[in-house]
């Protein structure tokens, strides 16, 4: 069987593409989003149901350990899942991947959905288990998602890269943007969990019928296919083979680390950095006027500075790198710049954080944090994707969906050595 690609045919489906890839990137990230989002309703549901007023300040065992738990329950098995992809899944059907882990993660938000109208004031530590456990399991379907996505889209132009990895920073501002409503309303933890997670429930059905569109779609079909044969006539369309029964061809996970593992590093190194600051110092830091009770300063900082104004300098340095692409061929400069980034470390641990019991509050200032918060979303968002672009194109094409679905497992390690090193640095303050 041949496929014949002419331009017309590829851009007719270039921009439901670009808006589908997006929607997957920030599917990627849906289940951490929204569970971290409805903090309010994990907390009524673990509260102590003895007490006639919800006191904040005296948390249950379950309310106060809850956090910690679902960042173990989601790093942990995204992490190793992560792992696994990138060295098995030129072994797994791809259409197995990306459907199967969509409609697991669907289906496990369908049942945390059911749980909201649920009285589980009774069995708290059963409902405490259940969640956790679907944590796990929506984080290992989550990361058989993104290391699917990441293999994808390394077969595609560094804009699709940029769609992917711009939308998984869409997906924070979303969530900032609702909680930030849910402030503004008035809304009842119970129902603002609801809201969310049928969102959720919305936003996965739409990517998997979505999903389904592109895999069917000619342009999906053309860049996935190995490129056998090019014409050098310049006006005939390229032609690319696709036999019912493809040569196998070896692939060796160590010759692709050995050309990718610059990039892989600073990848890794760019979220220990990121992850080790947010959310667990930053969600602490609060407005030097806090207490005058103005909103701005009691009830709307965090969310704004913290979540929002993150979120939204992440996404822009994301967009930044797919448009300027530098550096393009020097790995090492990707390098020592994801390795600059360490000052952010003191920077942040400096600033109005609380409580506190070590260090002295040194940028005690509100624009001095925004400024600092806003230079560091910006370098994370922008070597980031800086990476995930470069990778595709020093690797033959066919390592690039392995290739890229290891530098979706760099991703998850640093994600996980950063969360574990968050945990020192709040005893550090």
């Amino acid at each position: 069987m041949a496929l014949h690609c002419n331009c017309d045919l590829c851009h007719s489906r270039y921009n439901l593409a670009y808006l589908i890839f997006y929607l997957l990137g920030m599917t990627t990230l849906l289940p951490w989003n929204f569970f971290i989002t409805a903090d309010d309703y994990w907390m009524f549901k673990f509260r102590d149901v003895t007490a006639n007023v919800s006191d904040k300040s005296n948390r249950t065992e379950l309310q106060a350990g809850f956090t910690a738990y679902l960042s173990v329950a989601s790093t942990i098995p995204n992490t190793l899942f992560l792992i696994l992809n990138s060295l098995l899944s030129h072994k797994i059907s791809l259409q197995i991947r990306m459907i199967g882990s969509l409609s697991s993660i669907f289906l496990l938000f369908v049942l945390t959905t059911v749980f909201v109208k649920v009285d589980t004031d009774s069995w708290q530590e059963l409902f405490f288990i259940i969640t956790l456990v679907t944590v796990v399991f929506l984080n290992i379907a989550s990361a058989i998602l993104q290391g699917g996505l990441f293999g994808i889209v390394g077969k595609f132009s560094s804009r699709y890269i940029t769609a992917v990895v711009s939308g998984q920073a869409l997906g924070g501002i979303f969530a900032a943007l609702a909680e930030i409503a849910s402030l503004c309303l008035g809304a009842s933890s119970t129902i603002s969990a609801f809201v969310y997670f049928m969102v959720a429930n919305g936003m996965l059905l739409l990517s998997l019928a979505a999903y389904l569109v592109l895999s069917r779609a000619v342009f999906f079909r053309f860049h996935m296919l190995d490129k056998v044969e090019v014409s050098s006539v310049q006006y005939e369309p390229a032609v690319f083979q696709a036999s019912d029964n493809p040569p196998t061809q070896e692939i060796s996970n160590r010759t692709i680390l050995s050309k990718i593992w610059v990039y892989g590093f600073s990848l890794w190194m760019t979220f220990v950095v990121t992850l080790t600051l947010y959310p667990a110092v930053t969600v602490l830091v609060n407005s030097t006027g806090r207490g005058n009770s103005k909103p701005w300063n009691d009830m709307y900082f965090v969310p704004v500075v913290g979540y929002l104004i993150f979120s939204t300098c992440d996404y822009v340095g994301r967009i930044l790198a797919g448009l300027l692409q530098w550096p393009r061929s020097s790995s090492w400069v990707v390098a020592l710049l994801s390795m600059f980034r360490v000052v952010f470390i003191p920077l942040l641990l400096l600033c109005n954080a609380q409580p506190r019991h070590h260090l002295p509050v040194v940028m005690n200032s509100d624009l001095y944090y925004i400024l600092i918060i806003v230079l560091f979303a910006l370098s994370n968002g922008y070597l980031a994707n800086i990476t995930l672009i470069c990778v595709p194109k020093i690797v033959d094409s066919t390592e690039q969906e392995t290739a890229s679905s290891m530098m979706a497992a760099f991703l998850g390690i640093g994600l996980a050595t950063g969360s574990a090193l968050s945990l020192v640095m709040v005893k550090v303050l």
